[in-house]
């Protein structure tokens, strides 16, 4: 099996518990951090794509990564290679899909629940941290919503989610020590890290078998 390739964002955004999957199921990956590298390589020697969280937003024309991850997840999608896309990664792949992103009255920050739609997907409560919102594409199905709008949706293999199924209380707790802006939606550091604390280890057995489902998708697709 080739292996499949993450692309992370920034220091801050590992692959969490997402890595932790890919271990456990012994699924070869590589890791390519996006902010360092220039170059992609091409995703149909790859089985599968990963586009993680950022805090940048997919309608930024810098840092110039941005649109060379767009087009690299064009090409993955029209190669067929499966793409599962986390929170600015599923408004990338809704983007290239025909979707894309709208602007939110309000950040959704913290873990919130969701209307899931599919019997693979739990309910959560999930990590939510994002200022903008993925639309889903033409042809897609919605697979979950939050009260701030579509929260994840499936189209072929591919599937993407507004949320972080990847994220540990310690991914989050960086997060949260870096934000400035916490403090005037009416948050701090220990509200996220008590959250953390009652919803993590539930979220993490949901994480697993959203990524099962995904993976069993991806299968299929590539025979």
């Amino acid at each position: 099996m080739a292996p499949g390739v993450i692309l992370s964002h920034g220091p801050a955004g590992p692959p969490g518990v997402f890595g932790e999957w890919l271990e456990k199921r012994e699924i070869p990956f590589r890791i390519i951090n996006v902010w360092e590298n220039g170059a992609l390589p091409d995703p149909d020697e790859h089985e599968f794509v990963v586009s993680l969280g950022s805090q940048h937003s997919v309608r930024d024309r810098e840092p110039a990564w941005i649109g060379a991850e767009l087009r690299f997840l064009e090409r993955a999608v029209g190669a067929e290679v499966p793409v599962l896309g986390l929170c600015f990664g599923g408004q990338a792949l809704s983007t290239v899909l025909g979707g894309g992103v709208e602007r939110l009255p309000r950040p959704e920050i913290g873990w919130v629940p969701v209307r899931s739609e599919a019997d693979w997907l739990s309910p959560g409560p999930w990590l939510q941290y994002h200022k903008e919102n993925l639309k889903v594409p033409p042809g897609a199905r919605r697979i979950a919503d939050s009260d701030a709008g579509p929260a994840g949706f499936a189209a072929g293999p591919h599937i993407g989610v507004q949320f972080h199924p990847e994220v540990t209380p310690e991914i989050l707790d960086r997060w949260a020590s870096m934000d400035g802006e916490l403090a005037g939606l009416g948050l701090t550091r220990e509200d996220l890290a008590a959250q953390s604390a009652q919803h993590a280890a539930h979220a993490r057995e949901g994480a697993f078998e959203l990524f099962d489902a995904w993976w069993e998708l991806a299968r299929g697709s590539r025979g």
